[in-house]
């Protein structure tokens, strides 16, 4: 599904830059995050200088995307989770102006989003103090030393004890899955929904939605509208449910080990609004043979005469590859 035709820069600044690659990294559309320096005034600044904080840059990422595959404004929705936007002072227990966050913007159109976006977290009151996330013209950027590209990946466990002790996490957890979350999704999903995307409850086998639809579409993510299954991947269910041979982006799917009924399974969520999906079985069709058993409850259908003129539109192509 990737097209890089007319692929554009984004780039923020969310503290420590170890900690803005994974979020970001490997969803569909993101064709490459470079971890480094902008917004100061001396040249060809090094991980040791800007920590000096005498050369005015800040700790940055630089994205490069696809607009069509994944939005600025999702990139936008995604960048205000990593973040606490009402901290002048740095990120968590980074402390320093090399620390600060800042949305830094191409062209006049991530402006306005930009400013919207900010405008619509302010409205939102998740956040208690004001926002003081700055949003800035883009000038050049210095990508970081070797070592500090892809951190997550070459210092796993370094990277696991930063984050975890930075605090990161819990604030995240507090402002993003509290009780205040929790609220606003039983007021907009069903009793069902509710139940099994966040309690991971399964719904009764044939008696949902979707587990025999013989019409064209794609199904989206029930809860954040992230496009996730094609009617053209649904084969009949052997078990009650939806089933599908591969998602439509493997990158908005994540995969985790859990237990039922003493036997180990493989859960799947919605990568982005963390949503529990179903689980993956290996009884499909040849010759991958895997089986997403995705659970109605989960799902939004979009019929293919909906999706022209849609966000969804380069999904619209059925009964070819």
């Amino acid at each position: 599904m990737e097209n890089h035709h007319s692929l554009e820069l984004a780039t923020f600044a969310g503290g420590c830059f170890w900690c803005m690659v994974k979020p970001f990294d490997e969803l569909p559309g993101i064709a490459s995050i470079v971890s480094g320096y902008t917004g100061g005034h001396t040249e060809n600044p090094t991980y040791d200088s800007v920590g000096t904080e005498t050369t005015g840059h800040y700790e940055a990422v630089q994205i490069t995307f696809d607009p069509e595959v994944f939005p600025y404004e999702r990139l936008l929705e995604l960048y205000w989770r990593q973040i606490d936007p009402t901290d002048a002072g740095g990120q968590f227990l980074d402390r320093g102006s090399s620390y600060k966050t800042a949305i830094f913007v191409h062209n006049e159109g991530q402006r306005k989003l930009a400013e919207a976006s900010k405008r619509e977290q302010q409205a939102s009151r998740r956040f208690k103090g004001k926002i003081v996330t700055e949003i800035l013209p883009a000038g050049r950027f210095y990508p970081a030393e070797d070592e500090h590209q892809a951190y997550y990946k070459t210092h796993p466990f370094k990277y696991k004890q930063y984050y975890q002790g930075s605090g990161r996490n819990d604030y995240a957890r507090k402002h993003w899955n509290g009780e205040r979350e929790r609220q606003l999704l039983r007021s907009r999903l069903t009793e069902q929904q509710y139940k099994v995307t966040q309690l991971m409850e399964q719904e009764p086998p044939y008696q949902n939605e979707y587990w025999d639809n013989k019409r064209e579409g794609i199904y989206v993510d029930v809860v954040d509208g992230t496009p996730l299954f094609s009617s053209k991947d649904q084969f009949p269910s052997p078990s009650g449910w939806p089933a599908f041979s591969k998602p439509l982006e493997e990158g908005f799917i994540t995969r985790e080990g859990g237990r039922s009924e003493g036997k180990p399974v493989t859960l799947l969520r919605s990568r982005l609004s963390g949503a529990y999906l179903g689980r993956l079985l290996f009884n499909g069709p040849e010759p991958e043979k895997l089986h997403y058993s995705v659970n109605s409850a989960a799902l939004r259908f979009i019929p293919k005469e909906d999706l022209a003129g849609s966000k969804e539109e380069r999904y619209a192509s059925f009964g070819e590859d």
